[in-house]
């Protein structure tokens, strides 16, 4: 079934919960506990589920670890425009703002994210966000900082960010990518800037997660 081009606030509000991420109890997101239970109600009553599970109803470690790092470090993007990459719930997006951030465009492909995102920015106070689509398969915009939270989880995807926040480096942003050990992310040319145990999304399994930034 094709994604919903719009997705209605009242469904992620009546299907999530608030809550405040293990590592970045400073922000609330409308998160989930049964994946697959939210999964179904996205088919049956959303308009369809598409083809990805809900990643934006999860605060994923590479994300809280890019979020705390932003937090405690706000010179990294206050007055500055940033690119939150693979946003998802908006979490890091949500963050920099809170940090001083200018303005932020959240980039991704789910349009239950796009939904998402909003609903995190209005619980949490802050103005400013641009929620935009797919933006691999175009020059990267006119950002100051780029903000990527495990966005290397499978080799296809990898291909194509990196080639990206490579060629986002070279026109001058400050490029910073939060890793939970996935094997697609290379060492090479990374440069470790801080490092964090966080809980996977489903709480179980905590992660060591890297905040890495191109030099």
């Amino acid at each position: 079934m094709p994604e919903p081009r719009e997705v209605s606030p009242e469904f992620l509000r009546a299907h999530t919960t608030p809550a405040r991420p293990t590592l970045v109890p400073e922000v609330q997101l409308h998160v989930v506990d049964d994946v697959v239970a939210l999964w179904e109600a996205m088919e049956t009553e959303g308009g369809g589920a598409g083809q990805d599970p809900p990643f934006w109803a999860a605060a994923w470690p590479g994300g809280q670890a890019l979020a705390r790092h932003v937090l405690d470090h706000p010179e990294l993007v206050a007055g500055r425009r940033v690119l939150d990459l693979g946003a998802g719930s908006g979490l890091v997006a949500v963050a920099a703002l809170l940090a001083g951030a200018r303005e932020v465009v959240a980039s991704d492909i789910d349009p239950y994210s796009h939904t998402a995102i909003a609903l995190n920015s209005e619980l949490n106070g802050v103005g400013g966000v641009e929620v935009v689509g797919d933006v691999l398969g175009e020059d990267p915009p006119d950002v100051d900082v780029v903000l990527a939270g495990d966005v290397c989880y499978d080799r296809d995807m990898t291909a194509r960010v990196l080639p990206f926040l490579g060629t986002a480096w070279l026109r001058g942003a400050a490029v910073f990518l939060g890793d939970p050990g996935r094997a697609y992310v290379p060492r090479e040319g990374l440069v470790a800037q801080a490092a964090y145990d966080v809980p996977d999304a489903d709480g179980g399994q905590v992660r060591r997660t890297t905040v890495w930034r191109l030099p």
